[in-house]
């Protein structure tokens, strides 16, 4: 058994391979091993994600994609995971996810009795789909509140927007001086080029900074 774990978070500033030990150690349990990570900081409400695209071209039939939650693999919109499933099943891929019990099955051997492993297929699948229909509501009742909360903070004056991680600033700051375009900073950070911007706008460059290549982000 072929076992590759997904691992995600939504911003730079988090950890991705957080839930490492805890993968390895649930791979463990269950006499396996852990044979590949993929891991990225992206948002899961994208489709777009390296990591579990190289994932889903590296996959054969019958691998298990581990994930620590069915959020770390998806909170993506109805259309977009019934196509990301599609190309699950298309791999034969096998989700197991550690907050979804029905799925740890797929962490055992075939079953010799057809019936019972079809009717484990099908509970998981169920079980699956509604899992990635919860992510995605709460990913977007969390957005809602998070307007909800910027537009009170607007109206009363205390809005200042998102603090910057001191430690992203001082990085971003460091590449912006060392002459680094904005799109080649984001991509040296892993930041977006509206967060290299805001550093930009708010610490100028030193003077004795090498004069910068032409920024071709704008």
């Amino acid at each position: 058994m072929f076992v590759r774990a997904y691992l995600r978070a939504s911003t730079s500033a988090q950890d991705a391979n957080r839930a490492r030990q805890t993968l390895n150690a649930f791979a463990t349990q269950h006499h396996q091993k852990i044979a590949s990570f993929y891991a990225e900081n992206a948002s899961g409400a994208s489709p777009d994600r390296a990591e579990l695209r190289r994932l889903l071209t590296d996959a054969h039939v019958g691998d298990v994609l581990l994930v620590e939650s069915i959020d770390r693999l998806s909170r993506l919109p109805t259309d977009d995971w019934k196509r990301l499933r599609t190309e699950i099943d298309a791999k034969g891929l096998r989700v197991v996810a550690l907050d979804l019990p029905t799925s740890h099955v797929a962490m055992q051997e075939a079953l010799e009795d057809d019936f019972t492993a079809r009717m484990l297929d099908a509970i998981n699948a169920m079980m699956l789909d509604m899992m990635a229909a919860i992510a995605r509501k709460d990913y977007e009742q969390r957005r809602e509140r998070q307007a909800q909360g910027i537009e009170k903070a607007k109206t009363e004056g205390r809005y200042r927007g998102r603090p910057m991680d001191p430690e992203l600033h001082q990085r971003v700051s460091e590449l912006l001086n060392a002459g680094l375009s904005i799109r080649k900073v984001a991509q040296h950070a892993q930041c977006s080029t509206s967060t290299v911007q805001r550093v930009k706008r708010h610490e100028p460059l030193t003077p004795s900074g090498p004069q910068q290549e032409q920024d071709l982000s704008m």
